[in-house]
């Protein structure tokens, strides 16, 4: 039907000149084309058929949701695939202007980077731009209302009748992405659906609230996306950042859900805050949580602030983009396990409606206050990156990272262009700065391999946090680790400098080299690969599943003129002549691949060391791998071996549920590993003897974390240390009394929730090949084991061994003499444990070396 007005010029249509009249007609038909397609733009409700809130909607409808409104609306909203997950669904972000603003959006974007003094230009900025507001939705799968509150933020911003939000797109650019977790939103939806009946039943007990292992929060290879923003180990999160690098939005919200009894969390943040942030960021979190509450005051919802959701370990969706200058916010409903509707502590009923109705509103409140406020948002964004580089924070001005001749190097360059932080390569020079490995101030020399990163960057801000030695906390009571230090997280010996270093390059310095010039295969007795990386393991586990048998040696030597390190892989005509002359390019081949090299040398006749056929030089035998899985194992821990094995190593695994360990034939495997679990398969008399009788075969089992634990009460030969609080008989004792209000801060003098120790290692074992005699490892607990007597103590902790990070008065008596690292012989297998993990979500890569070890090495 058309307005009002049209219809009132048609009733004169007779007195008006024909030109005119066909005028008229040509602007009726426009507009009511234009009128058409309003009318084709739907509700949420409209498109899916169902209500919101009435049952969940798989990812395939929310992305044909957004879909449909870019197509409805296409001078308000471009939608881009930025990337797909490992299961193949798409990722998207939809970016929604006003019509005058979309048509820019290009020049908006290009501005906002010279803003950041980021952009390849070096054209000045134009700070009357409107502010850009990015939205996440649904990083955890089974936080499942915030992708269905996405749908109805979007059609509300773009909905013709709502001018609030038309009011707000001329001051801001939205950027939304629906679902940041597709696979994890998909496997909760997908069971919640099969599981669930007619009506939702809001009973607590119901299954329908009891998801099963290993649940939806965490993507295909079950690693936490909240955990990823700054190590960037996954996919998904590599793909999204490279986009959210192009843009640095101002302003950025992660919506999230907490278990259902919790009201509404919505900014300001609790401390600690980390002390680059800046009064500005704060003030206007505070001033975004009073709009907020401006709402919910008036519909009577509960909600906190100030308290739990700290802004402290840097790569979450609030922290990351904090640090790299946006006012970053955590919004938390209460809903994890609610399904569709769930009865509450408190007797009310929680709904889907409800959740998605709470997290629509802190949305939309989010971007009107972002618009109110727009000239000084922008303001002050431009303020924080001139002074990240007229003025960066922190003691130190350049830091220089020593290239120890392995690939730990070349990783940690990816992070840095992952990042967008630049660096370069080392001019010779002689310097002064802090050890990070000794934590003393020394004079020392760079080569040019060594890496420069001057902190006079957009970036300065993120570099401090990601390289501080030991952070500064303001509140001692944390959500999640306290210590990451790059350095040490890579094993890699750093300076922070008081000056800049200039003179550096981009261009990667030669390589020198000692070798000889490439023997032909005739004249070639063996290949040496050095072991010192993950390019050394890749091209292990490449060289046994083409069937070459490979050897490592137990000692270094020399041949040729040319020094090898123990741990060196050998691989001999000998033991491979099967293979004849493919031998030399399956070797070259897989090297090249490996990103490493293969040395031909001439002779097994060496200068110094044992001879390549002495019984010092060890076979390897082929791992068949089988990794422990399901209830009562932890699903991160699990993750991060299933990834390293799948993605990193490139090496085939069977994964067992832990239930179905029984039925199987364990002679079909001689490599077992426990990730962080407490499954009862090593507790258990009967079942923990089944394992030792098949480790006395000739198996190996590797525990992590609390398998360790497991171990330690299952009587293979392995104790926990006391921890020296058992009861007294003192009837006296004043510890006992305590204040209720402090309840919640007394566990904090037993807490250790991510620290940094030095471990001494035995560096002769296979267990630490590739290593120096320090390891730096991250410690969540203070579980230390004895010393043994029959087995190998690899790493062990002494006194005064604590880096950094916060450990509580009491946990840090306990971390001291004791083994955290250990190998310990079975009849012909071998156990060997982990009491931190080594692979901790990925990005503490100094680890990644002593896993391999334990698969490959150990034990032979």
């Amino acid at each position: 039907m058309l307005p009002q007005a049209l219809l009132l010029v048609t009733k004169k249509e007779t007195k008006i000149n024909p030109r005119i009249m066909k005028k008229i007609c040509w602007m009726l038909l426009v507009s009511a084309l234009c009128l058409g397609t309003v009318a084709q733009l739907k509700s949420p409700e409209q498109f899916l058929g169902y209500k919101l809130g009435e049952r969940y909607s798989p990812h395939f409808k929310v992305v044909s949701y957004f879909q449909h409104v870019a197509q409805q609306s296409p001078d308000m909203v471009r939608l881009e695939q930025y990337g797909e997950t490992n299961e193949g669904r798409p990722l998207l972000l939809a970016y929604i202007a006003s019509k005058e603003n979309f048509t820019n959006l290009e020049k908006i974007r290009q501005n906002n980077l010279r803003l950041a003094n980021a952009a390849a230009d070096k054209a000045a900025p134009v700070e009357e731009a409107p502010a850009i507001v990015w939205l996440s939705y649904n990083v955890h799968g089974n936080e499942t209302s915030s992708s269905e509150a996405a749908m109805l933020t979007l059609y509300e911003l773009v909905n013709p009748n709502n001018a609030r939000s038309s009011t707000s797109l001329k001051n801001t650019v939205v950027i939304i992405d629906p679902c940041i977790n597709p696979d994890g939103r998909d496997r909760y939806v997908n069971w919640f659906n099969t599981v669930v009946g007619k009506k939702a039943n809001a009973y607590p007990a119901a299954r329908e609230h009891a998801e099963p292992w290993p649940r939806g929060r965490s993507n295909h290879y079950y690693f936490d996306l909240n955990r990823d923003w700054a190590w960037q180990t996954q996919t998904e999160t590599q793909q999204r950042m490279v986009k959210y690098n192009q843009w640095l939005p101002q302003v950025h919200v992660d919506f999230h859900e907490q278990g259902y009894n919790e009201p509404y969390y919505f900014a300001p943040a609790a401390e600690p805050f980390h002390e680059v942030i800046t009064p500005w960021q704060r003030e206007f979190q505070t001033m975004i949580g009073k709009n907020h509450a401006k709402y919910f005051d008036a519909n009577g919802w509960l909600y906190f602030t100030k308290e739990r959701f700290d802004l402290f370990y840097p790569s979450y969706g609030d922290t990351y983009p904090t640090y790299n200058g946006a006012i970053g916010m955590t919004y938390e409903q209460g809903g994890i396990g609610s399904g569709r509707a769930v009865v509450t502590e408190d007797g009310d009923t929680l709904t889907l409606y409800d959740r998605l109705m709470h997290h629509f509103t802190t949305g939309i409140s989010t971007v009107e206050i972002t618009a109110q406020h727009a000239g000084k948002v922008v303001t002050e964004f431009r303020k924080y990156f001139n002074a990240a580089i007229q003025a960066p924070a922190g003691e130190f001005k350049s830091f220089v990272i020593k290239n120890d001749g392995t690939d730990r190097i070349e990783r940690l360059k990816t992070l840095l262009d992952r990042n967008s932080i630049d660096w370069y390569y080392a001019p010779a020079a002689s310097l002064n700065g802090l050890n990070y490995f000794t934590g003393k101030a020394e004079a020392f020399k760079t080569v040019m391999a060594d890496v420069v990163i001057n902190m006079n960057q957009p970036k300065s801000n993120f570099i401090k946090v990601l390289f501080e030695r030991t952070s500064k906390l303001s509140d001692s009571a944390t959500y999640d680790i306290t210590a990451w230090s790059v350095p040490f997280a890579y094993g890699l010996n750093a300076y922070g400098v008081s000056s800049y270093i200039n003179g550096g390059s981009k261009t990667a310095p030669p390589v020198a080299t000692t070798l000889q010039a490439p023997l032909p295969f005739n004249a070639t007795f063996a290949y040496a690969i050095k072991w010192n990386g993950m390019s050394s393991a890749k091209l292990l586990a490449a060289l046994l599943q083409k069937g070459v048998k490979v050897r490592y040696a137990e000692q270094a030597f020399k041949v040729a003129g040319t020094e090898f390190d123990k741990g060196t892989l050998l691989v001999t005509k000998a033991a491979n002549y099967g293979l004849g002359s493919q031998l030399e390019t399956i070797v070259k081949t897989a090297a090249s691949d490996a990103g490493t090299a293969a040395v031909a040398v001439p002779s097994g006749f060496v200068e110094k060391g044992f001879d390549i056929g002495s019984d010092r030089v060890r076979t390897i035998q082929t791992p068949k791998v089988a990794l422990i899985a399901g209830n009562n194992v932890s699903s991160l821990g699990f993750g991060e071996i299933w990834h390293f094995f799948e993605l990193q190593l490139n090496y085939p695994i069977t994964i067992i549920n832990a239930d179905d360990l029984a039925r199987i034939n364990l002679g079909d495997f001689n490599v077992l590993i426990f990730p962080d679990s407490y499954t009862d398969l090593l507790t258990d008399k009967n079942k923990s003897e089944e394992l030792k009788s098949w480790v006395r075969k000739g198996g190996k089992i590797i525990a992590i974390e609390s398998a360790v634990t497991q171990l330690s009460r299952g009587d293979w030969g392995l104790k926990l240390k006391s921890s020296g609080d058992e009861k007294t008989d003192k009837k006296d004792d004043y510890s006992l009394i305590r204040k209720y209000e402090n309840r919640e801060r007394d566990w904090l003098v037993n807490s250790t929730p991510g620290s940094i120790y030095k471990l001494e290692l035995d560096n002769s074992h296979p267990l630490a090949f590739g290593y120096s005699t320090d390891y730096f490892t991250l410690k969540q607990d203070d579980n230390v084991y004895e010393f043994m007597s029959g087995g190998w103590n690899v790493g062990v902790i002494k006194k005064d061994n604590y880096i950094s990070g916060f450990t509580g008065s009491k946990a840090k008596e306990r971390i001291k003499d004791g083994t955290l690292i250990g190998a310990m012989e079975m009849g012909r297998g071998t156990v060997v444990f982990f009491a931190d993990n080594p692979m901790f979500r990925s990005f503490w890569e100094n680890g990644k070396l002593l896993f391999c070890n334990a698969v490959f090495l150990a034990g032979q």
